[in-house]
């Protein structure tokens, strides 16, 4: 089957809950037709921040493109995840049409929420509304003083109080600093810090002297990613590993390969724990730009021996390798990840390049640099990954930094996948000829 506009076909898209649960209408139309409808290699891709069906269903249409032509033999079908998470409106993602509060806020930016960015907060945190009223009003007027940016900080924590998910974090020492930290002023700070210097290293600078303030709404934005990231983790363990061991008794004979973007990385990397154990059929996972620890994978922390990544050794559930795609230019994970990881616990002021310097690898992102600390990793730039074969197992690190290198602030190249070398490399770690 296939949606109306889709590029590719079959294709299936499976929508899950917060919690999890999957439309059970969709699932079962998958589990009765990949098998009558010839299936042998099953890509099964999951969006990470995003906030609708109709921008995730985009981004899978021109992502899975170039798929048939690069691999015309195979038997290829398709599943679209669809999962509750949300991005801010004005973040450009390159290749797509930009927004109208991305253009705003290119042409005079503020820390305002425009009007779609609310809506998505509201679905994020339905039970929230009074308090997003607040922190609107409050980025609107930038009340004075410390007192004013210490209550935007308590706001700020209310909305991530008493969630319910009690998914594990990527590491046992796994934090909120950023969010949860009793001195908001200098958490604010710093990440205003960190955009003026991500706005220096353009063409027009826009913050000479930063305002504590132009960081209140990178905080509010940060615990929505911190939100979605633990969501995806819920949705990857119990929702879609479970619904792959049904999948793998209804079809044995199909492959499975699993995609994942940003948080949606993290969602398929997490399915591999709630895979039911006799299950070999995850021939393939390719991380893109995965907005996770890249110590998840680790059994001993190198700065922590006695602890270990939360999906320590799972890399061997995957009868394939396991691919990580990352780049410099990410900088949501090369800027903004590690210092909301680890910020409060550093007095020193740090903004920009500075970040990885003063903070070193332990806060890293997948998406930044790859899997660390699991031993036999393999490193390959993207023209050594699409010049020769993949290792048949294990981790493999590829830098996709010759084509993942655009995008503004405060995301850098963190949303610019949509490339035909990325396809490629997909379709090679799951041997699909």
């Amino acid at each position: 089957m296939a949606e109306p506009g889709m590029s590719v076909s079959p294709y299936w898209e499976l929508t899950f809950d917060a919690d999890g649960d999957v439309d059970g209408p969709e699932r079962d139309r998958l589990l009765t037709q990949v098998t009558d409808l010839g299936v042998r290699d099953l890509v099964v891709f999951s969006h990470g921040w995003n906030n609708d069906r109709s921008g995730a269903t985009a981004l899978y249409r021109r992502f899975l493109a170039p798929f048939p032509a690069l691999a015309p033999g195979a038997r290829l079908g398709y599943v679209g995840v669809i999962w509750p998470s949300m991005r801010f409106s004005d973040e450009p993602i390159p290749d797509l049409p930009r927004s109208v509060a991305a253009e705003e806020a290119e042409a005079a930016p503020r820390p305002a929420l425009d009007k779609d960015t609310r809506r998505a907060l509201l679905q994020a945190f339905p039970n929230r509304t009074t308090v997003l009223d607040r922190l609107a009003r409050m980025l609107d007027e930038r009340p004075g003083g410390a007192r004013g940016l210490a209550e935007f900080g308590g706001l700020v924590r209310l909305l991530l109080d008493d969630d319910g998910q009690g998914v594990a974090a990527d590491t046992d020492e796994d934090g909120e600093p950023a969010v949860s930290g009793d001195d908001p002023v200098t958490v604010c700070r710093r990440f205003a810090e960190a955009l003026a210097a991500l706005d220096a290293s353009g063409d027009a600078p826009r913050f000479a002297l930063p305002n504590p303030w132009d960081g209140a709404k990178e905080l509010l934005r940060q615990a929505t990613y911190l939100q979605m990231k633990r969501r995806a983790g819920t949705v990857g363990e119990r929702g879609l590993g479970p619904l792959l061991g049904r999948l793998a008794k209804a079809a044995p004979g199909v492959r499975v390969h699993l995609v994942g973007h940003s948080f949606g990385g993290r969602l398929v990397a997490f399915a591999l724990r709630g895979l039911p154990a006799e299950v070999t059929a995850v021939k393939s996972v390719t991380l893109l730009q995965g907005a996770f620890s890249h110590y998840a994978f680790a059994a001993r922390l190198p700065h922590a021996p006695d602890r270990s990544g939360a999906l320590k050794d799972l890399q061997r559930r995957v009868d394939g390798p396991l691919v990580c795609c990352h780049s410099r230019f990410d900088a949501a994970l090369g800027t903004f990840y590690p210092l909301a990881s680890r910020l409060t616990g550093d007095d020193r002021a740090c903004a920009g390049s500075e970040i990885a310097a003063v903070l070193g690898p332990r806060w890293g992102a997948m998406g930044h640099d790859g899997t660390q600390a699991v031993p036999g990793t393999v490193r390959l730039d993207l023209a050594a990954a699409l010049g020769g074969r993949l290792p048949a197992s294990g981790c493999v690190n590829v830098d996709a930094a010759a084509v993942v290198r655009r995008g503004g602030a405060p995301s850098g190249a963190h949303s610019d996948i949509v490339h035909p070398e990325l396809a490629r490399v997909v379709l090679a770690a799951g041997r699909i000829a």
